[in-house]
Formats: structure tokens, sequence, C-alpha cells
């Protein structure tokens, strides 16, 4: 934190150039770092096949981001390769394997930065959000925990683009979904995850996923942002409280607390994620997502469109896939 206050001041309110030495040098502020790439192909995938088509995407990541990598850290699109994509491109371009046999044990949440996309697509239907999700997520992350968690965010994310709150009733409607089997996590208690009685029997949908606690989560992080007792000042050190690092375990319980703290203010709630340091640009990806379903398009800071690079092919390749999840 203290490199990161000496480097770029107090405050970073824009988009800002990397420093040299630091990640994603040589780029220039409002340029894709790789996640962004790797999201703009999903994108493109999913507005051009009318939905999750995997071969489609698939072919995409052939053509158009493997040919860029060279397997090291510091290479390709945002001058930065995370540990799943090189894992990924070893066993695609170097081993020659199949999609389907190149899923590595990284624990972040890269799956995460593209599935967003997936998420918002299936938005209305989250029994084919949760199947596509899981599809995409183990082309590059196998760990049945991470698999579990990429999914449960992108059933929060959709719950959000229908129009409900990051509150403390948003993991009851996601545990409806796995009672009425939309949703494939096992689950064994009964309404308001009262514990089971004597003679019931094992649920008859046991789940892909050993448990549902990951829907629990954003409900847990609303409750503490509600509870006077509960105070994270200033709010970027929510980084500080739930970790810095890169794993998919401190990342999401940060993200919904700030999501759920700024509920109506993209701008904060960015602004905050990006100031906590360590993984900010996952924070903010993921704080980005959860806060931009909340408050809409027209309520994003007008400056964090013009700003990026490419920004007329995104925002509109973005309202091709809004206009599609209102088309069904």
């Amino acid at each position: 934190m203290a490199e990161l206050r000496r480097d770029y001041g107090d405050w970073i309110d824009d988009y800002t150039d990397p420093k040299p030495g630091r990640y994603h040098a040589g780029l220039k502020a409002g340029q894709l770092s790789q996640a962004g790439f790797i999201l703009k192909l999903l994108l493109g995938s999913l507005v051009e096949s009318n939905g999750y088509d995997e071969a489609d995407f698939c072919a995409r990541m052939d053509d158009e981001l493997f040919p860029l990598l060279d397997g090291s850290p510091v290479s390709g699109p945002g001058n930065y390769t995370s540990q799943s994509i090189r894992d990924a491109w070893r066993k695609r371009v170097q081993q020659q394997l199949p999609w389907g046999q190149t899923g590595g044990h990284a624990d972040t949440t890269e799956a995460i930065e593209r599935t967003l996309a997936i998420a918002v697509r299936y938005a209305l239907q989250p029994d084919k959000l949760a199947v596509a999700i899981s599809q995409n997520t183990i082309l590059t992350q196998t760990d049945d925990t991470v698999v579990s968690m990429t999914v449960a965010f992108g059933a929060v994310l959709g719950q959000l683009v229908q129009g409900n709150k990051l509150d403390a009733d948003i993991s009851t409607k996601l545990m409806a979904l796995v009672k009425n089997g939309a949703l494939p996590f096992h689950a064994v208690t009964n309404d308001d995850l009262q514990p089971p009685q004597k003679g019931d029997p094992d649920p008859p949908r046991a789940g892909r996923f050993a448990s549902p606690d990951a829907l629990l989560t954003p409900s847990f992080m609303a409750m503490a942002v509600s509870d006077p007792d509960i105070q994270i000042d200033p709010p970027w050190k929510v980084s500080m409280v739930y970790g810095m690092p890169c794993a998919i375990y401190h990342q999401l319980p940060a993200a919904y607390y700030l999501s759920a703290l700024f509920q109506d203010d993209f701008e904060s709630a960015i602004l905050h994620a990006v100031n906590g340091g360590g993984q900010n640009q996952a924070r903010a990806i993921l704080v980005g997502a959860l806060t931009g379903a909340q408050v809409g398009l027209k309520r994003i800071p007008q400056r964090f469109i013009d700003g990026l690079e490419q920004a007329d092919e995104l925002l509109s390749l973005a309202q091709k896939l809004a206009s599609q999840l209102e088309n069904g």
C-alpha cells in the first residue's frame, strides 16, 4: 500500500498510466488489460452467436489470443498473462491437447472476469447461466471450489441485472433457485436455512457443488454493511480486511462488500476498489459488474466511458448483449 501511495499519490480518481516495472507497464491509461481483451472476445462471441457457443469462443482464443502469447507472465495483450491462461496456452499450443483438457488449478477470479458477460446474457435464465458459466470456467480452471464461487458470482450478477439489490435478501432468492433445481448446489437445509429434521430424505437434486455457501456470502457482506457496529473506514481498507492477493476467496468478500455499500454510487465503488491496492484490477472488475448492474449505464460517470480505448466498440457490444437479454 505504501508503494501505491508513493507512486500514484493519495487517491487515484481516473485511468492512469502504469509505472515502469509494475504490472501492465508500457500500456497507456484506458487501454485494455488481457482480462479486458478476453472479455471482449467472449462478448463478441455471445453477440454474434446469440448465446454461448463454446466452440466459437475457443476458436477465438485459438486464433486471436494464443498466437500473441509465449507462455511467460509478462507477455501478450495487456503486457501480462494470468496463471490460468498460461496453463491453458501450454496445454493447447505446446502439448496440443483439445479444449476440455486445458484447465488448471489457479485459484483466481480470471474466469469470473470473462463469464460476467455470460451472467448478463442469461440473467433471466439461471439454469442456463449456471451451465454456461460452469462449462466456460473449466476451460481454464478446474478446482470445484473455484468453479462453484465463479458460478455463484454469476448467479448474484444475474439477480442484480433482473433489478434486485445486493442486500440481506439476495441469498434467500438464490437459495430458492437451488431448491427448485435452477442452480446446481447441494443443500440439505430447509427454508430459511433451518437444519434438516430426523427422517428427512436426502435432497433429490444433489447438485454439482458440495454446498450452497458461495451463495450465502453476498448477504453476509450486505448485512455487515448495514450493521452499525461494523465499520471499515475508509472503505478502501476492505482490501486489508479480506486480503489483497489474487485468490478468489480474498476478492469476492471485498467486492460484495463494496458493491453493497455503494450500490447507488458507481464512482465511489470503483475508486475504493482501485485504491485498496493489491489485485485492484480484479477487484474493480468485480465491483464494476455488480454495481453497474444496480445503477445502469446512465449512472456510470461519462469519463469512465470516454477514457476507454475502443469505447465506442465496447459500448456497442454491451448494448447488443443487453438487447439479446431483452429478447430472451
